[in-house]
């Protein structure tokens, strides 16, 4: 029993890793971008190599991203229980996982998708494990606003794993989750502060402070309102994306307002899950005008 319970916790801690609710997410907004390439639906085959894919190579970039902060995790109470950060996966068993599942995850795309998403995903994993983790991330508090553009690309992959290239229409999809990343991990920031200040990670709430954070949250917002209302400018979307979409950015403008005027400690982790939240619904909304528009 203890050698079964002992390989239930080894699979759980390799699974995290991976992080797995990140990855949700990504393939969420890559399936959106297959479904918005075509006017029909996307062939079966394509839809499971891509998803596979992509969703291997990601988990490699999120083992990547556990070893290089390792040591950060285990300063800071919302990440000191992860594998790395307890040393219960040592660092070569994490880089041979990281290697299996980043190659694998791109033979895949070479093989049964095409050159095009597999080389974007390949940047996009430099972009996220090397750019962001390893540099970015420790040098500016600008580091997620030019490390989002890494974790904006996934509706471009799906894009192209449909497509075999890529489209304004596609890259307005990465601008609405590059636009969106810098508010919806500025809010957790506030909430975590005391954990960034005690790993040194200059996050901009300890750069800056709290209330020049809250303003920029705000002002983001803003911009996000102003952004996703381009897929229906450009007549990709149509009304009732349009209508979807003023609705939840509205939304969330006015969550990041009863950020900005409070005071309360919960403030900002609501705004932090609302933003999820938010981007799914808003990816939803998109998908359901895209099928309800076809003939």
């Amino acid at each position: 029993m203890k050698n079964n319970s002992h390989h239930s916790s080894l699979i759980a801690d390799y699974f995290t890793l991976c992080k797995p609710k990140v990855i949700l997410v990504m393939l969420i907004t890559t399936w959106v971008g297959m479904h918005l390439a075509t006017n029909t639906y996307v062939p079966w085959n394509t839809f499971i190599f891509a998803t596979l894919g992509i969703a291997l190579a990601g988990g490699s970039a999120a083992v990547i991203n556990h070893l290089v902060d390792r040591h950060i995790d285990a300063k800071m109470t919302r990440t000191q229980s992860r594998p790395m950060a307890n040393k219960r996966i040592s660092i070569q068993s994490a880089c041979i996982f990281s290697a299996i599942l980043g190659v694998s995850g791109l033979l895949i795309l070479a093989v049964f998708i095409n050159p095009l998403t597999t080389y974007l995903t390949f940047v996009t994993v430099l972009g996220y494990a090397v750019l962001y983790t390893l540099f970015l991330k420790r040098q500016t508090p600008q580091n997620i606003v030019i490390g989002g553009a890494a974790g904006a690309m996934p509706p471009l992959l799906g894009w192209t794993a449909v497509t075999g290239h890529t489209s304004a229409f596609a890259w307005l999809l990465v601008l609405i989750i590059f636009t969106w990343t810098p508010p919806h991990f500025w809010a957790l920031a506030i909430h975590r502060k005391n954990d960034y200040e005690n790993a040194n990670i200059p996050m901009l709430p300890n750069t800056h402070g709290i209330p020049f954070t809250k303003l920029y949250i705000v002002l983001y917002a803003i911009l996000l309102l102003v952004v996703t209302t381009l897929p229906y400018a450009a007549h990709m979307a149509g009304g009732i994306y349009f209508g979807a979409a003023s609705f939840l950015g509205t939304a969330f403008l006015v969550q990041t307002l009863i950020l900005y005027r409070t005071e309360a400690n919960n403030t900002a982790l609501k705004t932090f899950s609302f933003s999820i939240l938010y981007l799914l619904l808003l990816f939803s909304a998109l998908l359901i005008d895209h099928y309800i528009q076809l003939p």
